[in-house]
């Protein structure tokens, strides 16, 4: 078991624009933790999720990906290296971190370092994701940030990709951080 309190769904927003006993319904996937809450060395997996020829094509035709690695099976098959259609790794990057994202109201992308696609994801394979809870630091006035590794996994727990989310979080009291941030 995890030493670390549960941060999903343990509070709700309280919208006015609704019957007031929805609004007062947790929100599935959804947290309002704070900078003070993000417990540092918290680890979580997610559920695992197959990728599918469907979902690989509705993907690259969304993003105009016509790699014939990910689009020509004749390609793949006669003169790919692999023998076999990839998943693109834009794809796999964002089910791979889908898996384990949350929706913090609090909490706003600040971008990824050290992304790296370490293993080919082909269709039909399995994919699941462990996220790491890494460091945070005071940054700015109102917030600080945060990072978290983002590990995806195929199969049985081979590793095929890597990142680092870097998140700005909203202080709940900043007060406590004046004169500790460095913007």
């Amino acid at each position: 078991m995890s030493d670390f309190a549960p941060t999903v769904g343990v509070a709700s927003t309280h919208p006015a624009n609704m019957p007031e006993e929805h609004a007062a319904l947790p929100v599935w996937n959804a947290e309002n933790w704070f900078y003070e809450d993000w417990p540092v060395g918290q680890k979580i997996r997610s559920l695992r999720r197959t990728m599918a020829e469907g979902d690989s094509h509705l993907f690259n035709t969304l993003v105009l990906d016509i790699h014939p690695y990910v689009q020509d099976q004749i390609f793949a098959e006669t003169e790919g290296i692999f023998g076999k259609r990839l998943i693109a790794g834009a794809f796999v990057f964002s089910a791979g971190l889908g898996l384990v994202a949350t929706n913090c109201i609090n909490a706003f992308s600040y971008g990824y370092d050290r992304l790296r696609f370490i293993k080919p994801v082909f269709i039909g394979d399995t994919i699941y994701s462990i996220r790491s809870n890494l460091d945070k630091k005071p940054r700015y006035k109102e917030m600080g940030l945060i990072r978290a590794s983002y590990e995806v996994f195929k199969g049985e727990g081979e590793l095929v990709l890597y990142c680092e989310h870097l998140q700005t979080v909203k202080y709940r009291n900043p007060a406590d951080f004046a004169g500790k941030t460095e913007k």
